[in-house]
């Protein structure tokens, strides 16, 4: 029996759906020995996210748009992190520092990668792990050359502003100071944002089109950058890009 039965449930009527295609919500209840109200509910929510559609013409429901993205994602990104590896393999060789890779995901951004170099202590940065994306050089690598329209809808106001150590941005124009700032010197960086004591800094990854689909980050002790750290560091997001 699960600890979290709404979660299960909610979890149970998506993988119905995949293999079956859309549904009466009463086939759905009765198939997954739900609760009418309670598959009515679960109907409900996930339309309102997109993860479900209702066909009213034919009193079904089906998988919606943002099913639809969330296993492309993992379509994209499993090639992504195959070319990844060798490349921050050969970043934290150079710079004897930890790399990581990081995707866009809502307003987080999802580590894929994590390269740790030899004798540095583990970081939050681990692969699977998701961290706000305003307070992360990744993030803002990725944010910085998104369309500002899509940056205002992940950050409609204050509420989407997280904190993690007391530092980084509170509001809308405090973020789009900080992506300006990215775009003008074409890399981001963090300094204890995300963890007191470590900075980072991160350039974008595009794909064939220019569009932004990852940040490579490398992370260190805070303080001055490290010389040649950011050079190093675009030259692997462009060689990244090259390879996808």
């Amino acid at each position: 029996m699960s600890a979290v039965p709404a979660a299960d449930a909610t979890l149970r009527l998506l993988q119905h759906l995949s293999r079956t295609g859309p549904l009466p919500a009463a086939a759905l209840a009765l198939a997954l020995d739900l609760p009418r109200s309670t598959t009515y509910h679960l109907l409900t929510v996930l339309t309102e996210h997109g993860f479900v559609v209702h066909l009213p013409e034919e009193h079904r429901y089906g998988l919606g748009l943002s099913a639809f993205e969330l296993g492309s994602a993992y379509s994209r990104q499993a090639p992504l992190a195959r070319a990844a590896r060798p490349v921050l393999a050969r970043l934290v060789d150079h710079v004897g520092e930890s790399a990581h890779l990081a995707v866009l995901h809502g307003r987080d951004v999802l580590y894929v990668v994590e390269e740790r170099a030899a004798g540095r202590p583990s970081l939050v940065t681990d692969v699977g792990v998701r961290l706000p994306a305003h307070l992360t050089a990744s993030g803002r690598a990725i944010l910085a050359h998104l369309p500002p329209a899509q940056v205002r809808a992940l950050f409609p106001g204050r509420e989407a502003f997280v904190d993690r150590t007391g530092v980084g941005p509170r509001r809308l124009s405090e973020l789009r100071a900080i992506l300006t700032d990215v775009r003008r010197v074409g890399w981001a960086s963090e300094h204890g944002d995300v963890t007191p004591g470590f900075a980072s800094v991160a350039s974008v990854v595009r794909d064939h089109t220019g569009h932004p689909i990852a940040g490579l980050a490398v992370t260190f002790a805070d303080g001055d950058v490290p010389d040649g750290l950011v050079r190093a560091t675009q030259r692997a997001a462009a060689e990244l890009s090259r390879r996808v």
